[in-house]
C-alpha cells in the first residue's frame, strides 16, 4: 500500500489522459480514498459520459461540468454505489438532465448491524447495464464489464476505441481493494480478477491511484497477493483457533492504524471463502482448520 505523493494534487482540474479521456481529481482524500475520487470525463465530440461523478460536493461538481464544457452529457455511469463514487450522480442530473446509467442499486439487509454505512441509497440509475452491454456516442463506445468481489454491483467500463479499463475499485493504483462481508466476496473478487487477466486491455484508469500502464502484470501480482494472503491464514490456524482480528498483527506489518479495520476485514473474507470452499470451519468468533 503505497502513501500519497506531495502536493499539491491536482484536485478539481481537468487533465486530459488520451484523446477521448479527461480525468478530474475530487477534494475527498482520506486513507481509504487516496487523494480522492478520480472521475473520468470520455469523449471529445458532443455528447460525452462521466465515469463516477464521485462525492456531493459542489466544488467537484462545478469541476466536472468544467471539463465538460459544451458538450452534452450522454450518461452518468456508475462502477459501484459506494459514497465515494455515486452521490453526485443525483445532483449532476439535476443540472444537466443526463441519465444514470451502469451498474444495479444494491440494498443490503438492514437486520443487526449496519452493514450498508459506506453505500449510497440515494442511487437511481435509468439504466442498468448487464455484463457486455454498452453506452456510445459519438466515437466513443463503453462496455459494461461485470466485476462483482468488492461489492456484488461491481462493473468496470472498457473504451473499445482506445483499448482502456476504467476499473473502479475493483484494480487501484495504489493498493489492493478492500472486501468487506457480507456484500463484499472474495471468491468472486479473485474469478473477476482471472477475467480482467484474460482480456487485453491497454491501460487501465482507476477510480483512485495512477494510471496502470501494465495491466496484466498487475492482476497476476494481485492474484499472487491474494493466494499468499490465503496461505498465511492456513498455516497460522494449523497453529490452532484464531479469532479474525488476530490475524492483522501477524499479516500486516506496518499498518496505518486507522486501516487495521479494512485489515480485518479482508481477512474475514478470506476467511469465508476458505469456509465456503470446506476447507475450514467457525465456531463462534474463532476458526480452525478441518
Amino acid at each position: 500500500m503505497a502513501g500519497p505523493p506531495p502536493k499539491p494534487w491536482p484536485t478539481g482540474k481537468a487533465e486530459r489522459l488520451e484523446p477521448l479521456v479527461q480525468r478530474v481529481l475530487a477534494p475527498n482524500p482520506s486513507p481509504y480514498t487516496y487523494t480522492g475520487t478520480e472521475t473520468y470525463v470520455v469523449g471529445a465530440g458532443d455528447r460525452v459520459a462521466v465515469i463516477d461523478p464521485g462525492p456531493d460536493d459542489p466544488r467537484h461538481i462545478e469541476a466536472i461540468l468544467d471539463a465538460v464544457g459544451d458538450a452534452r452529457i450522454a450518461a452518468i455511469m456508475c462502477t459501484h454505489t459506494h459514497r465515494d463514487h455515486s452521490p453526485a450522480a443525483a445532483p449532476l442530473t439535476e443540472r444537466t438532465g443526463a441519465p444514470i446509467v451502469g451498474c444495479a442499486p444494491l440494498v443490503l439487509d438492514d437486520s443487526g448491524p449496519r452493514a450498508d454505512a459506506a453505500f449510497d441509497r440515494t442511487y437511481a440509475p435509468d439504466r442498468v447495464l448487464a455484463d457486455g452491454e454498452a453506452m456510445t456516442g459519438p466515437g466513443w463506445t463503453l462496455r459494461a464489464v461485470a466485476t462483482p468481489g468488492h461489492t456484488s454491483n461491481h462493473l468496470c467500463f472498457a473504451l473499445e476505441e482506445s483499448g482502456a479499463l476504467f476499473t473502479g475499485d475493483h484494480v487501484m493504483g495504489w493498493s489492493t481493494s478492500v472486501v468487506v462481508p457480507p456484500d463484499g466476496d472474495m471468491g468472486a473478487y479473485m474469478a473477476s480478477l482471472d477475467k480482467l487477466y484474460a482480456r487485453e486491455d491497454r491501460v487501465y484508469y482507476p477510480a483512485h491511484g495512477p494510471q496502470i500502464d501494465n495491466p496484466r502484470q498487475l492482476v497476476r501480482g494481485m492474484i499472487g497477493h491474494r493466494r499468499q494472503r490465503e496461505n498465511q491464514i492456513l498455516r497460522i490456524l494449523n497453529e490452532g483457533p484464531h479469532a479474525a482480528a488476530e490475524f492483522v498483527p501477524r499479516m500486516y506489518k506496518g499498518l496505518d492504524p486507522g486501516l487495521t479495520g479494512a485489515a480485518e476485514m479482508s481477512v474475514t473474507a478470506h476467511l469465508v471463502d476458505l469456509e465456503r470452499r470446506g476447507m475450514i470451519a467457525r465456531s463462534g468468533d474463532t476458526w480452525t482448520v478441518h
